[in-house]
């Protein structure tokens, strides 16, 4: 059976439209359709909590005005995300520390359904809030004038990249490319302080380095198609042929599984499989005891973590 062709799902350029219709769209055109959530119950009731308030409308507005490619999109083509921003603590002189939760996800061709892109906690946040200041990224000077309040948003704009990256290879391969060298980027060029953290590669072993290292690295090239496969031949026929969908999402456990063996413990290999329990248990629940078989011994391998979700693949 063949699969629905690319153009039928990859996002679409406008072409002979009419200039008043252009202006309407153009403004509706970003990429992003993100919600973002500010927590604050950890911060001392000292502190206004009014003023993230404020920062929860900024940052969602610079979240979602902010054009982030060349490329138009439809309204329904934006791509679906969710940040949360909890505040731990206060560090003194409007500085806070927080972890950052990024969900993203893509709709399964010819259905509803969301399948998740992205589930990850970044837990090395810390950043410099005044209300009302300006919320602003240039990639030419991502430290700006203030590495500690420049730290927000080139931590955000990095996940917005790594989503738009997961986004366009799941639609073509290799198509994300350009964006996993924008995340590159800011890694290279991001802000340095004392409190600052997760941009170095011997901080830690799961961090923003190492994930925008992986994504670019030849010896992780294999992900890309992991990706694609996943997605196009696994996920976006699932609704018109269930048994073809699952053998392409088996496909890429296969890779995974190659992937695994050259480059054992990397963090892409975690940072993949977070969110997508839960749906690949479904998946595999209703295949027949050979493809079950396979992909339980495949995925107690490869997601450690949900080993006792897998267990029931029985």
């Amino acid at each position: 059976m063949l699969i629905p062709s690319y153009n039928c799902i990859m996002h679409k350029k406008t072409v002979l439209i009419s200039l008043l219709f252009f202006i309407s769209f153009f403004a509706d055109a970003q990429e992003l359709q993100a919600r973002l959530t500010v927590l604050t119950n950890k911060v001392s009731t000292q502190v206004d909590k009014k003023i993230f308030q404020t920062l929860q409308t900024t940052l969602t507005n610079f979240l979602n005005n902010r054009k982030w490619t060349n490329d138009t999109y439809q309204p329904a083509e934006k791509i679906q995300c969710n940040f949360l921003l909890n505040i731990d603590k206060e560090l003194g002189q409007n500085v806070y520390k927080a972890t950052l939760t990024i969900q993203a996800a893509r709709p399964a061709y010819n259905s509803t359904y969301q399948s998740p892109l992205i589930n990850f906690q970044d837990d090395n946040l810390a950043f410099r809030y005044v209300e009302f200041q300006p919320i602003e990224f240039n990639e030419n000077r991502i430290q700006g004038n203030d590495p500690v309040a420049s730290n927000l948003t080139a931590v955000l704009a990095y996940w917005v990249y790594i989503i738009l990256g997961f986004d366009y290879d799941s639609f073509s391969t290799r198509g994300g490319d350009q964006f996993f060298l924008k995340a590159q980027n800011i890694v290279n060029n991001a802000p340095e302080g004392k409190d600052i953290s997760g941009w170095k590669n011997f901080e830690s072993l799961r961090n923003r380095y190492w994930l925008a290292e992986n994504l670019n690295s030849n010896k992780f090239a294999l992900m890309h198609d992991v990706i694609y496969s996943y997605y196009r031949y696994g996920m976006d026929i699932f609704y018109d042929n269930e048994d073809e969908g699952r053998n392409g999402i088996l496909n890429s456990l296969n890779f995974l599984n190659t992937l695994n063996i050259e480059n054992p413990n990397s963090m892409i290999m975690q940072f993949f499989f977070q969110g997508k329990s839960a749906e690949l248990l479904k998946i595999f629940s209703r295949a027949n005891t050979d493809v079950k078989t396979r992909a339980r011994e495949l995925l107690l391998k490869l997601d450690i973590t949900n080993t006792q979700v897998y267990k029931d693949l029985k």
